[in-house]
């Protein structure tokens, strides 16, 4: 069977994030979507997604198809009931479809036709930004059973203090040395190649992804996610770093999320809770203007290549774009659209070719090529990004 992941009605509803990536691949927990889908099911899936993204994320279509819904992360009685799927039946979740089946030679799906099949157990559904980092206590606890289930973990230096070792996995290669462990509160998961420096005090739940990096004396409080090749200093609370992101220093993260190759600068901080402890707000890309998120603390959403100069001040609820550039003293405004450069005394637009410039040399230092695909990728964002630039 063939199995594709679509984004559904939420793309929208997760921008920033979804401007650079489908739904499937936001990380939450150890995994991202498409990596959990992937690893239940045992096969490499494809995806359908908006048109200026298929060429670094292709959709393959076969003759027996399943979609599944990007939003939705997979347990084992969801991945059970989707493999029996035959055809026209539908898995529903409410008004929301999670999974049909289809054939190349159907022009159009009518779910009306369909033998709409409800699934009755609980799930999480990513529906909003926000999502990412207060659903993600749950789905690092969900990853770390489904990656540790029937494997031993390496050993943990004696030098590293450790409550609830059993709770604690760590894959080969990492190191770690003279570190305070406490996963009484949650799972803690160091990956492959992953560092955790002298003097490192975590409290799960923690996912630390390949190659990514806690630095001297970093204080990290779950649930926290660190995806593949970030790295990390200061405090850190509930918080999701997609992958390829760095706040390396001293200064405050918490209920937050960012994006892939962002950079916070050095004694920078986000306020996570109001000074009269009201209700959060956030900008809603849908509505163009701010929205309730039904919660007390929430932080900044960063997307991908934004970054940040040293000691600058993030408000409570603060939604950055795609690739702005932040600087200069006071607190910027709430929201900082997509290729601005500037601050709180004001901003302007952040040209293409100074922002191709950038992103070649930051990625290049990890390995990893500036191709046409990701200039394509960011110039239709700046296109798509302009309306918001009305300084």
């Amino acid at each position: 069977m063939n199995y594709i992941l679509f984004d559904g009605d939420v793309r929208n509803a997760l921008l920033p994030f979804t401007y650079t990536r489908p739904v499937a691949d936001i990380r939450v927990g150890i995994l991202t979507i498409r990596e959990k889908w992937e690893k239940y099911l045992g096969i490499t899936t494809t995806t359908v997604t908006e048109e200026y993204l298929e060429e670094k994320y292709p959709m393959v279509e076969m003759e027996e198809n399943v979609l599944l819904n990007a939003s939705f992360l997979p347990t084992k009685p969801l991945v059970e009931m989707v493999t029996n799927l035959q055809v026209n039946q539908a898995i529903f979740k409410g008004e929301d479809v999670i999974a049909f089946y289809t054939s190349d030679t159907q022009e159009e799906v009518d779910f009306s036709s369909y033998e709409q099949i409800e699934f009755e157990d609980d799930l999480i559904q990513i529906k909003n930004t926000w999502d990412i980092f207060s659903l993600n206590d749950k789905a690092i606890r969900a990853d770390f059973d489904l990656i540790t289930e029937g494997r031993k973990s390496a050993p943990i230096p004696e030098t590293v203090n450790c409550v609830s070792r059993e709770d604690i996995f760590v894959e080969k290669g990492a190191k770690l040395t003279f570190a305070t462990l406490n996963a009484s509160t949650g799972p803690i998961y160091i990956g492959k190649d992953a560092e955790i420096m002298e003097g490192v005090v975590v409290r799960g739940a923690l996912a630390m992804c390949e190659g990514s990096v806690l630095k001297l004396g970093a204080k990290i409080y779950g649930a926290t996610t660190l995806g593949p090749h970030c790295k990390v200093g200061g405090e850190v609370n509930n918080s999701v770093l997609m992958g390829y992101s760095n706040k390396g220093h001293d200064g405050f993260l918490g209920n937050s999320v960012l994006g892939e190759w962002c950079n916070i600068g050095a004694d920078s901080n986000n306020s996570n809770l109001k000074n009269n402890y009201a209700e959060v707000r956030l900008w809603d890309y849908e509505s163009g203007r701010f929205a309730k998120t039904g919660l007390q603390f929430c932080g900044l959403m960063m997307g991908d290549h934004s970054k940040c100069g040293i000691n600058t001040m993030f408000n409570t609820g603060t939604v950055v774009g795609v690739s702005a550039n932040i600087f200069g003293s006071g607190f910027p405004r709430n929201f900082v659209p997509s290729f601005s450069w500037g601050g709180a005394s004001g901003f302007t637009e952040y040209k293409t070719n100074k922002v191709f410039e950038v992103a070649e040399v930051v990625m290049q230092r990890r390995g990893v090529e500036f191709d046409d695909k990701e200039k394509q990728i960011l110039e239709h964002v700046f296109e798509e990004t302009k309306q918001y630039r009305n300084y």
